[in-house]
């Protein structure tokens, strides 16, 4: 399906503009980067870009988007020729998926005609202000669940295609799994997932309800045990699975006192292996302050798919160059650097990160332990061969967190965690 139409009115405006006036193939680089971090928070995830990358293959204007364009007015004649033949043909650089970036990071630099790179601004910031969003707020819990299992869980709270990449931006952050299906299919993603409390409100009775779930999903099942009485659930649920049962949910009420009393419940019946479940309105804060109780794993969904305060990036698309000259905006509060940037990530001998060196128009002076941030992703319009992987973008973000100093991984709010030094470049 085409996403040329994932766009905004004023790209085609600008384009038959620039088609009139010869400007439209002049040579433009433009910059995706964040003026700042959302409140509170140190660090930012690249997610998305090889989502991205698939879009714009799709990039497409055919008969049927043509006929809505002209039959509206939105462009002319020419203009409309002129998408018909459209392909992106330049290059698109960027940090990999599962990169951290800071305020100024040039996490994506899109190069080629100001016509072709103009008409992808709205589709590149949709993408990647949506999943670096989720991803960056799915990594703050994954810190605080300290290894725990978490299972994401959002697809009722936001748009059902939303959905699928934020499962998608979750797992990439650490999650282990989604109750998404298509995110399963689309990516490799595991799914997991059992009942509701419908389904006990359905049978007559609580042990009905249970006996039925093991029949089906086996003894190893996990039972939600808090439609009615936690404790008699918690004994219906022995009763029916044995000591065998694999996990039970806990949907409601003061997690932490209620995970204490459940443990002690469910040892008391023997059940010393079954494992605690908790779901509900969970954010990165309530699982850092169950760090202490016997809660084995997480149900996360809404503040998972809302980025937990933060549902964008704040990404924006920036023209920073037109026929190899620094182009500035001096706007005041959105002033850009002028120049294409490259930038490193230095670190310690130890592997810690302790600095990002952004050059404008040149490259940074080499010094030991750099590591380059920016890598190739489209040649003359081409997806270059072997992206990164989601497995591999996975690892990528892991070992990203483990280098940054500890400091950087606090959920109070602070300065990024480490600083982004500017050289070179116009302001």
């Amino acid at each position: 399906m085409s996403t040329a139409l994932l766009t905004d009115h004023y790209e085609l405006t600008m384009l038959s503009a620039a088609l009139k006036d010869g400007t439209a193939g002049r040579h433009c680089v433009f910059e995706v980067f964040a003026r700042k971090l959302p409140p509170g928070r140190r660090y930012g995830v690249v997610a998305g870009t090889t989502r991205l990358v698939e879009a714009i293959a799709e990039f497409r204007f055919g008969p049927d988007e043509l006929d809505f364009l002209r039959h509206t007015g939105v462009v002319d004649a020419p203009t409309a020729d002129w998408l018909s033949r459209y392909r992106f043909t330049g290059d698109i650089d960027g940090y990999a998926e599962g990169e951290l970036y800071y305020p100024n990071s040039p996490i994506l630099t899109v190069s080629g005609t100001f016509a072709e790179c103009v008409l992808l601004e709205t589709l590149v910031l949709s993408v990647l202000n949506h999943d670096c969003a989720v991803a960056a707020a799915a990594a703050r819990m994954v810190t605080a669940a300290r290894g725990r299992t978490l299972i994401e869980m959002g697809s009722r709270r936001t748009h059902e295609e939303a959905a699928v990449a934020a499962a998608r931006a979750a797992y990439l952050a650490g999650f282990s799994s989604t109750s998404n299906l298509a995110a399963g299919r689309r990516y490799g993603i595991p799914t997991a997932g059992t009942a509701a409390h419908a389904f006990t409100l359905l049978h007559d009775e609580e042990t009905a309800a249970f006996t039925s779930q093991v029949a089906a999903l086996g003894k190893q099942t996990t039972l939600l045990v808090d439609t009615y009485d936690i404790a008699e659930g918690i004994r219906r649920a022995v009763a029916v699975a044995g000591p065998q049962l694999g996990a039970i949910r806990i949907d409601s009420g003061d997690v932490a006192v209620l995970a204490r009393q459940s443990r002690e419940l469910l040892d008391s019946l023997g059940a010393v292996d079954t494992r605690i479940i908790v779901s509900g309105d969970l954010d990165e804060f309530s699982i850092a302050a169950l760090a202490a109780e016997p809660v084995d794993g997480y149900g996360a969904g809404t503040s998972v798919v809302t980025g937990s305060g933060a549902p964008t990036a704040s990404l924006v698309y920036k023209l920073v160059e037109v026929d190899g000259r620094p182009v500035v905006k001096r706007s005041e509060n959105k002033a850009t650097v002028g120049g294409r940037k490259t930038a490193v990530r230095r670190h310690k001998p130890t592997g810690t990160a302790t600095e990002e060196v952004v050059v404008s128009q040149g490259a940074p002076e080499p010094a030991p332990h750099d590591r380059p941030l920016q890598r190739p992703y489209l040649r003359r319009g081409e997806p270059v061969p072997d992206l990164p992987s989601l497995a591999e973008a996975r690892e990528h973000l892991r070992a990203n967190l483990g280098a940054i100093p500890w400091e950087g991984l606090k959920l109070s709010p602070g300065d990024p965690a480490i600083p982004v030094t500017m050289i070179g470049g116009q302001a």
